[in-house]
């Protein structure tokens, strides 16, 4: 095909190309006899194009195959770890670099209560790893700064602190901890680290009802679409999902609307919420605040909100979201959720589908999706969700004076919580976003940047209902 595929890192692209292999091979009902000609199939001949040998890299594939195949059915976190991938990053931990000049002061010895502090015969420090616990008090006293604490990528990058470094030197992901934002997944530079992808699922979705005509595929896609596949037009990759076999087209945008105006009501009434449009950040106070629970909105996300209206019109329908989100994928399995969302795909999952049909959707005419307002539509960036609250709140004269906080990544979110958990916040509602930029930061981004930002806000604009209400009067 001729369209150049935009994506950030080659990880991503490599991850698509597993993604679309397996899709082609469902398609054709040939994914069973042909599974293990997919590494095969991406690297052809005999010279490696990542690793010391072709060997390695097909058996890393064969895992990525395995990933996108659904991946461990008993881990029930959507994230894993492919450990024969990662084995190149550096040991974690405090090391001394060669910045150490041998002094005489000896101090990170003299701090180090665990004699983990050793010298050479050049009088050069050295950190004994089985005595060493990482108090990091030796690079602290160091006065050439010659101690350093290497982290890996996915450590730096996980701001929940769920991952570790285990006996083999592989990543290792605390499911207690772990908020599956995928944070750790667009991070790792060797891609040893990944979510699962329920494609197939979507696939045999669409094909049953190609083929009993008993149900109706509904896609709904959050209005951070506005931001990705930028070598094409939004009304070409709407065409193109009705390609697929989606019935229809629906925004996520429109169940934002739907939750604006009940999380404005219920804010009012209550006096102070935590937004729970982000199911990162709700999974987050549920592992580190739990005590902050009875303030989370009892509203269901946009996504969830949205498919519980279209099952509630039509009873056969299914529904499948797609968006940036890796954590819609934990969200959809969710008691509260999992009988109105049949399946999550994210943006990467949705150019592998396109691309596994030969789709090419820039020579599709466009369509129009013109469900949703302007407020709705800005959900998808930080401070969007903040702002159609107060929208809410004004069209439905709630009397209430709004006092937000807008949590861009989880970090500030930690901050907030922390002093609402010691009544010390001056503020009445938080909105809680776990991506960087909000849900435009997704780990299932083609792409990610700062332009997105400006993409949403412009797709936003374009809205033809220019108030929640208008948006939502065509739901009663």
């Amino acid at each position: 095909m001729g369209v150049i595929r935009k994506f950030d890192t080659k990880v991503q692209h490599l991850k698509y190309k597993v993604l679309r292999e397996v899709a082609r091979q469902a398609w054709n009902d040939t994914l069973l006899e042909n599974v293990l000609e997919i590494p095969k199939n991406i690297v052809p001949g005999k010279t490696p194009t990542m690793r010391c040998c072709v060997y390695k890299e097909r058996a890393i594939l064969s895992e990525r195959v395995r990933i996108a195949m659904g991946g461990d059915k008993d881990n029930p976190n959507i994230i894993e770890v492919i450990d024969i991938a990662c084995d190149e990053c550096p040991a974690a931990g405090y090391e001394v670099t060669g910045s150490c000049r041998g002094c005489l002061a000896h101090r990170c010895e003299d701090v180090c209560k665990r004699g983990a502090i050793v010298f050479d015969h050049n009088h050069v420090a050295h950190i004994d790893k089985s005595k060493c616990v990482e108090c990091g008090k030796c690079a602290k006293v160091c006065p050439f700064s010659a101690i350093i604490n290497r982290k890996r990528p996915c450590q730096i990058a996980c701001k929940v602190k769920a991952i570790s470094i285990n006996d083999d030197n592989a990543a290792a992901i605390d499911n207690n901890k772990c908020i599956q934002c995928g944070a750790c997944v667009y991070q790792c530079p060797f891609g040893a680290i990944t979510d699962k992808s329920y494609i197939l699922d979507v696939i045999d979705i669409i094909k049953k009802s190609e083929e009993n005509k008993k149900y109706k595929v509904y896609a709904v896609v959050a209005p951070s679409i506005s931001s990705q596949f930028v070598y094409s037009k939004l009304g070409q990759v709407i065409t193109g999902l009705k390609k697929l076999g989606f019935y229809t087209v629906i925004e996520a945008a429109l169940g934002a609307d739907m939750v604006a105006q009940a999380e404005s009501k219920e804010l009012a009434e209550k006096g102070f919420l935590t937004s729970s449009c982000c199911p990162a950040f709700v999974q987050y106070i549920k592992s580190e605040f739990p005590d902050l629970l009875p303030f989370v909105s009892h509203n269901l996300s946009p996504m969830a909100a949205l498919a519980q209206y279209i099952k509630k019109n039509d009873k056969n329908a299914k529904v499948v979201f797609i968006g940036p989100c890796t954590a819609k994928k934990a969200e959809a399995k969710l008691d509260t959720v999992k009988e109105h969302v049949d399946s999550v795909l994210t943006f990467e999952e949705l150019q592998a589908l396109f691309d596994s049909k030969d789709l090419d959707i820039t020579t599709l005419p466009e369509d129009v999706l013109d469900n949703a307002s302007y407020y709705g539509r800005i959900f998808a960036r930080s401070g969007g969700l903040s702002d159609a609250v107060a929208q809410g709140i004004k069209e439905q004269n709630l009397d209430f004076d709004l006092k937000p906080v807008v949590c861009d990544g989880i970090e500030e979110c930690r901050m907030a919580l922390l002093k609402k958990s010691k009544n010390v916040l001056n503020a009445n509602f938080i909105e809680g976003m776990a991506c960087i930029g909000g849900c435009i930061g997704g780990a299932g981004c083609l792409t990610h940047g700062e332009k997105n930002k400006a993409e949403v806000d412009k797709y936003g604009r374009e809205a033809f209902e220019k108030t929640i209400s208008d948006a939502i009067a065509v739901l009663k």
